[in-house]
């Protein structure tokens, strides 16, 4: 990759994945400070509502706004990892002793 981040590169999945990650992970510290750590999953679910309904919105009226509620939830669950949202939905990190 030899440019900067576009609007059309924000414009696709894999590039709003990668924004969202990035802002997050950039600011997660700030957050997590004053918030906690379940806060971080709201503050990526804001950001990827954001980004989506900015750079890739599905279309007009209530079934485009539908569709774009649900792209930003795929786009924040795929930046912060399917995986930890699902195994530990309540952000409960447990540590054994």
């Amino acid at each position: 990759m030899n440019e900067f981040m576009t609007a059309e590169t924000l414009a696709t999945f894999a590039g709003l994945t990668v924004a969202v990650g990035l802002i997050v992970q950039f600011t997660k510290s700030v957050v997590k400070k004053q918030f906690g750590d379940a806060s971080v999953r709201l503050y990526t679910f804001g950001v990827s509502l954001i980004l989506t309904f900015v750079f890739a919105p599905a279309g007009p009226g209530v079934r485009g706004v539908v569709l774009t509620i649900i792209n930003a939830v795929l786009v924040c669950m795929a930046s912060m990892g399917g995986y930890e949202a699902l195994a530990d939905p309540l952000a409960e990190k447990r540590r054994d002793k």
